[in-house]
């Protein structure tokens, strides 16, 4: 961007948002040019709005000014989705953090996007309700950037993602057209269905300004087992089992031998029994009285060939313990080496022991520490490869085993994200599962909504 067209385009974001809301100094510029890839771009400016109104209004600047827009939350993510690009301005929504409006009795709750995503749950179940999406970084990402990225987490295998969980939107598109779609009752047929279009497009189409998300009665009780196997095809057969009987269970996590090696030196799960190679968690909840009835079955079901040991737990002190290790997994990794390449794909349940032995071969042939673990439930696994960036034979072996995951995944009938989004990061892969002519559609619905191609530029879209 040119000095006279920062300038001029600074001024009218100042007079619209408050000097007090434009920031151009190097310091905020640093911050807000990354997100948790490892890549970076400074933005000519970080705009901080506090309304639907002030949204509105910088969108009519940018179309003024021809300035791309990069918004974001709370820059938790790890595909480049709010990644600056040359000559753009981060639009910050961290300070739109409203509850609009809480209706316990229809069951829903009216939020801005940078409401904090386990806030949304945690005043919900003051109410006897709770909002069942839950990423790992929960504690401290926004729901903007989960609505973005169509977020998900363990309880994504029973009660699904972010996406089934929103009602309706308000937005103003990359033309400036202030909308709201969906509705605010759990069924609603007028139209096309946009509120989900919206949801996991990236901030590519819009700039998302409210959310009616919708929220389920709260589980009376809830149990979880630890399954320890003497390999990861026990392990992924024990899954396999599990998603072919009736419970379902409300998460059900893999963790392979290098997870369990990372929580262990954090300080996890150090009572292991000897020969341990895979890991599962597995949780049932619902009413208190069937809760047993569900840990029977699931139970039977995790039994078979390489299972050497199964523990319960049942009271609060003892879940919060299991799940504070796999939470802390994504972080405890980076021990392993400087550079995480997080990849989150996904393959039918069935498949799942095929897709992890693959891995196992890659990690063999490359030399690379390949750590695997998540959702297996949903056949959704966190692929982390981890490489010291400074040595080019490390990062060229990296590569090589993207290509070959990504290849594997689809054609184990896959795809190439589950929860974490294309961005940048995924972007050049994405001709890998979508044909031609549906990435032309896709471009036409771009244009639709953001003619000018000022919305998140660089991001989802193959080149």
């Amino acid at each position: 961007m040119s000095t006279a067209l920062l300038a001029a385009a600074q001024a009218d974001f100042i007079a619209a948002l408050g000097a007090d809301r434009v920031f151009t100094d190097i310091e905020t510029l640093a911050l807000y040019s990354h997100d948790e890839t490892a890549q970076a771009c400074t933005p000519d400016a970080v705009l901080f709005p506090v309304s639907h109104e002030h949204v509105a209004a910088l969108m009519k600047i940018a179309l003024a000014h021809r300035i791309a827009l990069v918004p974001r939350a709370g820059g938790s993510g790890n595909v480049g989705g709010a990644l600056p690009v040359t000559g753009s301005v981060v639009v910050s929504f961290e300070c739109m953090r409203r509850v609009i409006e809480f209706n316990p009795a229809d069951r829903y709750m009216v939020v801005e996007p940078g409401v904090v995503t386990a806030d949304i749950d945690q005043l919900a179940r003051q109410h006897g309700l709770f909002y069942p999406p839950d990423p790992g970084s929960a504690p401290y990402c926004r729901i903007g950037g989960n609505l973005a990225m169509n977020a998900a987490g363990p309880r994504a295998v029973k009660y699904g993602v972010t996406r089934d969980y929103v009602l309706g939107l308000r937005a103003v598109t990359g033309s400036g057209a202030e909308i709201r779609t969906g509705c605010r009752t759990t069924k609603g047929v007028t139209g096309y269905d946009l509120t989900r279009l919206l949801v996991g497009s990236e901030g590519t189409l819009a700039l998302i300004t409210e959310a009616t998300v919708r929220l389920l009665p709260a589980p009376e009780a809830r149990a979880t087992l630890r399954v320890c196997y003497a390999s990861n095809v026990a392990a992924c057969q024990a899954v396999a089992r599990v998603m072919r009987q009736a419970v379902i269970p409300c998460a059900l996590e893999f963790m392979d031998r290098r997870s369990i090696a990372a929580i262990q030196a954090a300080g996890a799960a150090t009572d292991l029994p000897p020969g341990t190679q895979a890991l599962l968690m597995v949780e049932a909840d619902g009413i208190a009285v069937d809760l047993p009835r569900q840990i029977a079955a699931l139970s039977a079901a995790l039994q078979g060939d390489g299972m050497l040991q199964l523990l319960e737990a049942n009271n609060p002190a003892e879940v919060a313990a299991l799940w504070q290790a796999r939470k802390a997994l994504s972080h405890a990794v980076k021990r392993i080496a400087p550079l995480k390449i997080n990849e989150d794909v996904v393959v039918p349940v069935s498949r799942l022991a095929e897709l992890v032995a693959h891995i196992d071969t890659l990690a063999q042939d490359t030399a690379l520490p390949i750590v695997s673990f998540g959702h297996a439930g949903n056949g959704n696994l966190h692929v982390n490869i981890m490489v010291d960036p400074a040595n080019s034979m490390q990062m060229e072996h990296a590569h090589a085993c993207l290509q070959s995951l990504f290849a594997k995944v689809l054609a184990l009938g896959g795809t190439l994200s589950g929860e974490h989004g294309i961005g940048t990061e995924k972007r050049d892969y994405m001709h890998l599962e979508v044909d031609a002519p549906t990435m032309d559609l896709l471009r036409l619905i771009k244009a639709q909504f953001d003619p000018q191609g000022l919305l998140n530029p660089g991001k989802l879209l193959s080149r």
